[in-house]
């Protein structure tokens, strides 16, 4: 059965994306813990991170560092921090999330709920960056 990864790289499930081409995707999460919180994924779905290709991995960290630069200049953070948990999804993927503390990026701090036009505007924001 297909993560809802893969449904949202075919096209199946919509996302409020962020970049993509041939082999990565970026989106918004959208139960974020921060505004700006991009989720960035291989488009083949691998479960486990470090269970993908060299050359994927690498391109996925190199597009991921270009999001974080987007990130970087949407929002007032002191970084961007980037996690790989990996439990949530049986897809590997990346979490770019603004900080400005450690504690930004506490998978144990509720979620925010926004709203279908907040996810808009802060796709807008990052990609216009």
């Amino acid at each position: 059965m297909s993560s809802i990864f893969s449904k949202i790289v075919n096209g199946e499930i919509p996302c409020y994306k962020i970049a993509e081409n041939e082999h990565c995707l970026a989106f918004l999460d959208i139960n974020p813990l921060k505004k700006g919180h991009v989720l960035v994924i291989p488009k083949v779905e691998v479960d486990k991170f470090y269970d993908l290709n060299d050359d994927l991995l690498s391109e996925l960290i190199l597009f991921s560092k270009k999001i974080v630069k987007k990130i970087e200049k949407a929002f007032d953070c002191k970084r961007v921090g980037m996690t790989i948990v990996g439990l949530e999804v049986p897809h590997a993927h990346i979490h770019l999330i603004p900080i400005s503390t450690i504690n930004d990026m506490s998978f144990s701090n509720p979620k925010l709920n926004l709203t279908k036009q907040e996810l808009e505007e802060i796709a807008e924001k990052i990609v216009n960056g």
